[in-house]
């Protein structure tokens, strides 16, 4: 597909506009997509992941207040890093920040995420099995909660569901 400013190069950003209840497709080129950048498309001012991150860091770290300065809070002992500079730049210092600062990054990847442990996204075409398994698991934990709740007959049902789903897994590994 064709860039469709101008005709040459081709598109390699698709922007969708929704507006009143109107869906409106661009196909541009990398060239075109930066010249119309500035004036529109909601771009700007562009958030870069650093920014947004220390954002939130700031919020979630300074609620005790004590980050006033970037050499406040606990210091990583690997690369020296405070979390007044992580909470400024929103960027760590090294591999191991992760689990130094961890019980301050937790709360903060439980908000923004939900979870603190990462499942990812399988693609719709792709990856049936890693979601029949995803799906196999989101089952077994509504068994679990049905059970405690002593609703015997959606358990059986669920309990089917899951043997039905197994039963299909191990069919497709074999074939």
């Amino acid at each position: 597909m064709l860039c469709e400013r101008c005709g040459q190069r081709p598109a390699t950003m698709h922007l969708t506009e929704i507006s009143n209840g109107q869906k409106n497709d661009t196909h541009l080129c990398e060239v075109c997509a930066r010249e119309i950048q500035p004036q529109g498309f909601g771009f700007v001012p562009q958030i870069h992941l650093h920014n947004f991150l220390a954002s939130l860091l700031n919020h979630g770290m300074g609620e005790d207040k004590s980050y006033k300065t970037e050499t406040t809070g606990k210091k990583c002992e690997k690369c020296g890093v405070f979390e007044g500079q992580i909470a400024k730049q929103g960027l760590m210092g090294c591999g191991d920040c992760y689990p130094f600062f961890e019980e301050r990054l937790l709360p903060l990847l439980r908000r923004i995420h939900g979870s603190t442990r990462h499942t990812g996204k399988v693609p719709a075409r792709t990856g049936g099995r890693a979601r029949l398994a995803k799906e196999i698991n989101k089952l077994k934990n509504n068994l679990k909660e049905v059970v405690s709740r002593e609703d015997f007959e959606q358990a059986a049902q669920l309990r089917d569901q899951i043997h039905q789903l197994e039963k299909y897994m191990a069919e497709g590994s074999e074939g």
